[in-house]
Formats: structure tokens, sequence, C-alpha cells
């Protein structure tokens, strides 16, 4: 049986957080990252519409190391690319201190992308991929932690590609909603060969 403590409010005494007290819509940002401080600065905008010193933040230890999970989670181990992911995340202690001072120091210079040719769906053509060293993944990781919150409140709210708590699923409900709305226009483009 779970025992409940007994909480006593006294005047003029503040009461003890459990942990990191966000608004729902920040549960996704980097605890190791994302204050609450931070996120209320976020919430209410920044004077001069512009952050300072976020280059500490990418090279804290704890975010290295939860861009080291980001990176290394859901790959399949049957893949060389997972095999590469999950080896750098069990050799992470001995790495990643080398990694933060290359970072700190200004040193660190990202290797080139492997070229491989993966086939295109549909078709006998095959389309080249460019697969980047995992210590290039765990920097840009690390960024993305710091970076992402500051421009995804402003990206536009019909947005759905490739943003958190966001996919394909949320943009075909939108869909469905406006076409029960009476909604009927369609816009159809073809990109092929855009990426090329």
């Amino acid at each position: 049986m779970k025992e409940r403590q007994l909480q006593i409010k006294l005047p003029g005494v503040p009461q003890a957080k459990q942990g990191r007290e966000i608004p729902p819509q920040w549960e996704w940002t980097e605890a190791g990252v994302w204050t609450e401080r931070m996120l209320a600065t976020l919430e209410r905008g920044i004077r001069g519409g512009k952050w300072y010193s976020l280059d500490d933040k990418v090279w804290k230890m704890e975010n290295l190391q939860r861009a080291v999970e980001k990176v290394a989670a859901g790959k399949s181990p049957k893949k060389a690319d997972g095999r590469k992911c999950r080896r750098y995340a069990e050799q992470s202690a001995q790495r990643l201190p080398q990694l933060q001072r290359m970072l700190q120091e200004g040193r660190f210079e990202p290797k080139p992308a492997q070229r491989v040719w993966i086939p295109k769906l549909g078709s006998k053509e095959m389309r080249p991929l460019g697969v980047p060293p995992v210590e290039n993944r765990v920097v840009e990781m690390a960024l993305r932690n710091v970076l992402e919150p500051i421009f995804e409140h402003t990206f536009a709210e019909n947005s759905y590609g490739f943003r958190p708590g966001r996919g394909a699923k949320d943009a075909l409900r939108r869909v469905d909603g406006l076409l029960k709305a009476g909604k009927t226009w369609v816009v159809d483009a073809d990109l092929k060969g855009y990426f090329r």
C-alpha cells in the first residue's frame, strides 16, 4: 500500500516542486536544456527577439547523452548503421567528453557523409542517400534539442511534417475536418525531381 505524504501549506513558505513543472505544450522539450524559466521566456517572448549564449547548452553533457540516446533509439541492430549507432551509445562514456571538449573549443568538424544507393519505391531506379557519421548526428541532435523549441512555436498551425507531437495522421484528421466543414478545394503538386 502506497503511503501518502501530508503537505501542509504555510503562509509565506514556497511549496517544493516535484520535477519540472511546465505547460503541456512543452513536455517534449529536452529537460536537460530547457528549464522552466527558459520556457517561460520563450512563451512571453524574448526582448529583441534573439537568444544569446545557447552554445553552452549544446555541449552540456546531459544534452549530449540524450542526443546519443535519441540517435540510437529505433535503429535496427540488423543493419550496419544501427550497429554503429548502438556501438557509439555503448562507448559514449568514453567518447562524449572528447566531443564536448571539441565543441567547447570550436574544433569540431563534421565528417563527410557516406554515399549509399537505395531502391526507389515502385521503380527499378536507385536513389542516392548520404548517411552521416554517428558523431555528426549526435551533434545535430544536440543542436536540435536546443534550437527546435525556439522555432517550433513560430511555425504555421497547419504544418505537420517533422514536428514534435504531429504527424501524417494529424494532417489527415485536419483534412477530414475541413472536408466535413464543406471545404472542397484540393491542390495537387507534382514534385518529381525536386530533390535532385
